[in-house]
């Protein structure tokens, strides 16, 4: 039985190879000399940005833009929006529009993007709070909107791809054809298949560097591994451990770039049932650069829970010492007894790990329940199949592992506020503060960037310096792309960006 499934999937392989060869013979012969073909995991019904996440697809595609972007560093750079103001209650935004226009060359206006945000709050429950604003158009470039409330994280909003600009009045098929002012139009558009883009020769933000691409629906990592290596493809993220082992053996044909993105292994401290002592020789012991490495380069270790290149990740935690973490216990009392493991008061440490069998949770509970034992901490490891219902819905833990997005869209507040509110989930781990709630309570409702990244720097050093979070790793984006080939987003965390007037080919 395995022989045949092994069969089976070699066949699947290379008639997904033969197609790739077609597809690209056809690309090159239609598109001209500079016809990218990428390979993409996921693969939807609809191009219609505002609907569902296909927004992300469409901005992987090059086919829509949004007011704003984030940039490489996590910062958030104006690109439809060429500039804006607040009022100064916070309620009131005004943004100036770039001189942009779609690919059918009809300008972007204040009311085109007035009406895109409109549809939206219709067409997409999670963007239903749009319609609570006032948005309207104060002349051609001028779009003003009005909230019920402050809204600082308004920016941080508008880079979600689902914020496309659509020409709504030029698109005659949203599904399959819209209209929209990225570097690239719909050539072809397979539904939950092959896609094709061509350059949008009236695009308004600089020369388009490709005439076009392809992007083939490829989820099998050994077929995408296969395509690669017989050069039926350029490019593709979401490199496994073992394939980016074989394309960093090969440098002079494949590029690889790895670098964090945005989803956060981490772990937390229960105040409530630890010491600051036990607290603090946990995270002297935790050693995450050997986590990283025994998962084999797919995560990177973390320092608090975004990306050190974020304004809002410049946070230091102490290295890991597990001469020091023996000393704080003995230093609090504790004392190694005949098997091993410290004990005060003739009661030995004895931790409960809790963790849930994904996103690796399995193997870090493993690694920290060896590191710990190896400085004479017992830990015991309890599994859930729902972390939620079970260990973080009762505080019932010592250590509680977890995994989440923490970055969306290049702001700290979905974070902070999810992990360390009074009324999280994560409360029962006794971490709130009035010193943290009340810098939180500013963070939400600051609009000035560089403040709000100060704000959220302040907070999570406060959780690393009190013992009451440990931050493990940040999954990896990793891409190769053959040699040549360069700008497909291969440097920004975010997975909702790819080819862009900037990408281009030897």
């Amino acid at each position: 039985m395995k022989q045949m499934r092994r069969m089976l999937a070699l066949i699947l392989t290379i008639c997904a190879l033969l197609t790739l060869t077609a597809h690209g013979e056809q690309a090159l012969a239609e598109g001209g000399a500079k016809w990218l073909k990428l390979a993409e995991s996921f693969a939807y019904p609809s191009l219609d940005a505002h609907k569902d996440y296909y927004g992300w697809y469409t901005s992987i595609y090059g086919i829509t833009e949004t007011l704003f972007r984030v940039a490489d560093d996590l910062s958030i750079e104006p690109l439809l929006a060429e500039d804006y103001e607040v009022s100064e209650d916070g309620k009131t935004w005004t943004f100036q529009l770039a001189d942009a226009c779609f690919s059918n060359g009809a300008p972007v206006t204040a009311q085109m993007v007035a009406r895109n945000f409109q549809r939206l709050a219709e067409c997409n429950e999670r963007f239903a709070y749009l319609s609570e604003f006032s948005i309207a158009a104060d002349g051609e470039k001028t779009l003003v909107i009005a909230t019920p409330g402050v809204y600082p994280t308004m920016l941080s909003d508008l880079t979600a791809p689902e914020m496309a600009i659509m020409d709504l009045d030029g698109t005659a098929d949203f599904d399959g054809a819209p209209v929209g002012t990225g570097p690239f139009a719909v050539k072809s558009f397979e539904p939950e298949g092959t896609v094709e883009v061509e350059r949008n020769t009236a695009y308004w933000n600089g020369e388009v560097g490709l005439d076009g691409v392809t992007f083939f629906y490829m989820q099998d990592d050994d077929t995408k591994l296969m395509a690669m290596q017989a050069g039926e493809i350029d490019g593709y993220t979401s490199v496994t451990a073992a394939a980016k082992e074989i394309f960093s053996a090969d440098p002079d044909t494949y590029t690889v770039t790895s670098i964090p993105a945005t989803r956060l292994q981490f772990y937390v401290l229960n105040k409530t049932r630890l010491d600051d002592a036990v607290r603090g020789a946990i995270n002297l012991t935790v050693d995450c650069d050997a986590i990283a490495a025994y998962l084999g380069g797919t995560v990177s270790p973390a320092v608090g829970p975004f990306s050190a290149a974020a304004p809002y990740g410049q946070v230091t935690k102490p290295a890991p010492d597990p001469e020091a973490a023996k000393a704080l216990l003995e230093a609090d009392g504790y004392a190694l007894n005949d098997d091993g493991v410290y004990e005060k008061d003739g009661a030995p440490i004895r931790l409960n790990i809790c963790y849930y069998a994904a996103r690796s949770l399995d193997s870090i509970a493993l690694i920290m329940q060896e590191q710990l034992r190896n400085i004479g901490v017992d830990a015991v490891l309890t599994v859930q199949e729902d972390p939620d219902a079970t260990y973080v819905a009762t505080g019932d833990y010592d250590i509680a592992l977890y995994c989440m997005i923490a970055d969306k869209a290049g702001d700290p507040y979905y974070c902070v506020d999810a992990l360390y509110r009074r009324d999280s989930k994560w409360a029962l781990g006794g971490f709130p503060t009035d010193g943290s709630e009340a810098l939180i309570n500013e963070l939400q409702y600051e609009t000035d960037i560089e403040r709000r990244a100060v704000l959220a720097n302040e907070v999570v050093q406060m959780t690393i310096d009190d013992n009451a979070f440990g931050y493990v790793g940040l999954f990896n984006k990793t891409t190769v792309t053959r040699k040549g080939v360069s700008g497909i987003s291969e440097n920004c965390p975010f997975d909702f960006y790819a080819v862009s007037a900037d990408t281009n080919m030897e």
